[in-house]
């Protein structure tokens, strides 16, 4: 699904600007929009496959639900088609998320956990990183016609759907449904504990750093890298996302998982600074790889702090609520890209992203909770049920 996904994700921006016109704040807009839609769907989708333990069942409406709006985005003619096809497209990925990450936790022992959420996430970033490798040969062979290379993402989308279906098994004994009948109440919601919360907190800080991926793309399009090659960016980041998640979640099961992330944050201040003075394709791609790091060294490890903080019974509940609260700050941080883009240039945008990023750094270098103490509070949880 993510080979579809980043075809498309790599040339719509530029399919939004230069062929149905679009300014710099209505893409961050429809961005913006999209994932929040996303997050919000997730709540209700991890809560449900809480209340009927079964994640297969949601996971597949969600990627089917994906897969039947690909075809959207070659046929759109105006912007509101766009924005449309995002909205469904990101409603069957909110569908499918929680339900999908409480999987990975049912299955994988817990011990393993950060390698299981890494190695998820690298794998997923190949998918992202041959999604626009596609673009880049199709729109070379096609002499540059985005709609036709956008039809190419369609056949990858239902492949995914036919290998959810007949190829993933739900655990027969998973560790859900002991005792919380109704998740989306707010009796449920105090299950969660603080440590949760916090790392809820974390993660919006973290998200009004990280805006779309978009205005990467439209970035280095700007400082001259020609409209063929522009999905090269994605490839760039993708590449050493994919290197870094898997390794950087083995070091989070066997070292300091605050440190991880801070040097993650570390790398998306780096790409912010180089995006903000980037005046070459060179420099875009340079900063495209930080922004890779940064994904590769963060993404996992938070899947991987929400699963370790949150009751067994109420995980598909806290991927959802982590997923909203976060969605929400990508939304704000996506919109206010795009305004700033426009009233005070690229730069502007890119130096925005890394005062939040500093924002979240600075947090974490306070906050010093010891790792033992919340392993006592699981055991004394796991003890309790």
């Amino acid at each position: 699904m993510d080979i579809s996904s980043e075809l498309i994700h790599s040339l719509l921006p530029v399919f939004m600007a230069t062929v149905l016109g679009a300014s710099m704040t209505t893409i961050g807009l429809v961005e913006g929009v999209g994932e929040a839609t996303a997050a919000i769907t997730k709540v209700f989708s991890g809560a449900i496959s809480d209340y009927l333990g079964k994640r297969k069942l949601l996971a597949g409406l969600g990627y089917g639900l994906a897969a039947v709006t690909k075809p959207i985005f070659p046929l759109a003619t105006t912007i509101d088609w766009v924005f449309a096809a995002r909205l469904v497209d990101r409603i069957g990925k909110g569908i499918r998320g929680a339900p999908r990450d409480a999987l990975v936790a049912d299955i994988a022992p817990r011990e393993l956990r950060g390698a299981a959420y890494g190695l998820r996430q690298s794998l997923d970033s190949v998918g992202a990183f041959v999604g626009p490798l596609i673009a880049v040969a199709f729109m070379a062979w096609l002499a540059n016609d985005i709609r036709t290379v956008l039809w190419v993402a369609v056949v990858p989308a239902f492949i995914a759907v036919a290998l959810l279906v007949f190829g993933v098994h739900e655990p027969e004994h998973a560790e859900i449904n002991s005792g919380v009948r109704n998740p989306l109440t707010l009796t449920a919601a105090k299950l969660l504990p603080l440590r949760y919360w916090l790392v809820v907190l974390l993660g919006a800080v973290f998200n009004l750093a990280r805006f779309s991926e978009a205005f990467l793309v439209l970035r280095a399009q700007d400082v001259g890298l020609p409209l063929g090659y522009v999905p090269l960016v994605l490839i760039v980041m993708n590449v050493l996302y994919t290197a870094t998640a898997y390794p950087a979640g083995v070091a989070a099961d066997r070292r300091s998982q605050r440190k991880v992330l801070i040097v993650g944050l570390a790398m998306l201040v780096a790409a912010d600074f180089v995006l903000a003075a980037a005046g070459s394709p060179l420099a875009a791609f340079i900063g495209a790889a930080f922004w890779g790091l940064h994904m590769g060294l963060t993404q996992g490890l938070f899947a991987k702090l929400v699963a370790d903080t949150a009751p067994a019974e109420l995980r598909g509940t806290a991927f959802g609520i982590f997923n909203l609260v976060g969605g929400g700050a990508l939304l704000i941080a996506s919109v206010v890209a795009g305004a700033l883009w426009s009233a005070f240039g690229a730069p502007a945008t890119f130096l925005t992203g890394a005062a939040f990023a500093t924002l979240a750094v600075l947090g974490l270098v306070t906050y010093r909770k010891k790792p033992q103490a919340f392993q006592e509070e699981q055991r004394h949880r796991s003890g309790a049920a």
